[in-house]
């Protein structure tokens, strides 16, 4: 014999449920993220006229990080990173900006898009330099926190990848028991702030 299911319609009580789930979650995502985090859509890494920019990296990135490979992973790039512990092999860690905050950590270093020169994050806050690199080298790559990023250029997509407002890959969210924390290549980071007249004459 032969046994049939009846399968019932969804109730306008039922859809109301389903739809005061569907809200909760969708309010929950942002503390998942972190309660600073704006979030961003996959649009903004939509194909450009560089990868997923409209630029290259710049050509006098900070801290002798390697052009081939920041412009690799800022524009050519959605999931790969520099190899973990590439920043302690840069000029980061032994130069004017890192001693000067190691010595007064209010020294805050501004980190720049790499493409555009744009701010996008600035350590430490509310923690001392020492921790900052002690978070960073136990992860692997520089490590930010919510109220270190700048987030009028800084977005988080769904599945946690960390870029920029103009298409710049940074990094990846990858949150500890403390809320976010953005592991971010520090090629993608090392670029100099510039005005506008002065972008065109630093490309390459």
């Amino acid at each position: 014999f032969t046994v049939h299911r009846k399968i019932n319609t969804p109730t306008s009580s039922d859809m109301v449920q389903i739809y005061t789930l569907f809200l909760a979650l969708l309010l929950m995502a942002p503390m998942a993220l972190g309660n600073q985090a704006v979030l961003g859509n996959e649009s903004i890494m939509s194909q450009k006229s560089h990868g997923t920019s409209d630029t290259p990296a710049q050509s006098n990135l900070r801290w002798n990080v390697d052009w081939k490979t920041a412009d690799r992973i800022c524009n050519y790039n959605r999931r790969y990173a520099e190899y973990s512990g590439y920043w302690k092999t840069t000029g980061f860690p032994d130069g004017e900006e890192a001693t000067a905050a190691n010595n007064d950590s209010s020294n805050a270093i501004t980190f720049y898009d790499s493409n555009t020169g744009k701010p996008l994050f600035v350590a430490p806050k509310n923690r001392t330099f020492q921790e900052f690199l002690e978070e960073s080298q136990k992860h692997g790559w520089p490590s930010f926190r919510d109220d270190e990023t700048v987030w009028d250029n800084v977005r988080v997509l769904p599945n946690g990848e960390t870029v920029s407002v103009d298409g710049t890959h940074l990094g990846h969210n990858l949150p500890d028991s403390t809320g976010s924390r953005y592991c971010i290549n520090l090629v993608s980071v090392a670029g100099r702030p510039v005005e506008k007249e002065e972008d065109d004459e630093i490309r390459q």
